[in-house]
């Protein structure tokens, strides 16, 4: 089976710098190994975002500032934005651990210079194009070049996740 690879949604500019794995999903829920039970605690210890779960939707898109998911390699800090139906998170930099995480998870994450600065806000409909490596919000004109979706990390997306992809070359 192919997933998309070009989907529309619901932009959310996180437009904070640094925002680690403990604001995105806080330690004191980590024995929540369910990812449906981890929605609910998405962003709690992120001021002013502890809302987020009451307002996201399935098919959401999440944009993110500098060094987003730094800190401490906790899958629940992907795993809750998929609990959530998040689509996609495009950000100007990322921990090179959460990077990993999301990537192996099979959630498209995408790197481009200045997004929370393209003019892209709160509840805009964005498009992106991995195949392309293009992310557009047509209402307001606005076309980013992101930086390329990898052929293993388009690979391990199609598959599902890592451990998926990992069978597949098994056969």
């Amino acid at each position: 089976m192919t997933k998309q690879t070009k989907f529309s949604g619901r932009a959310w500019v996180v437009d904070v710098p640094d925002v680690d794995t403990d604001m995105i999903f806080h330690n004191r829920h980590l024995a929540i190994t369910e990812k449906e039970k981890m929605a609910p605690h998405t962003f709690g210890n992120l001021p002013g975002w502890e809302d987020f779960p009451g307002k996201a939707q399935p098919g959401d898109i999440l944009i993110v500032g500098h060094n987003f998911g730094c800190g401490s390699s906790r899958q629940q800090a992907v795993d809750c934005f998929s609990a959530l139906g998040v689509t996609a998170i495009v950000g100007e930099s990322f921990g090179a651990i959460y990077f990993r995480n999301a990537v192996n998870s099979g959630m498209p994450i995408i790197v481009t210079d200045n997004i929370t600065k393209s003019g892209i806000a709160n509840g805009d409909t964005i498009e992106v194009d991995l195949e392309k490596s293009i992310i557009s919000c047509p209402e307001k004109n606005i076309t980013i070049q992101a930086n390329t979706f990898s052929k293993v990390q388009m690979d391990i997306y199609q598959a599902g996740d890592l451990f998926t992809y990992g069978k597949s070359l098994a056969n």
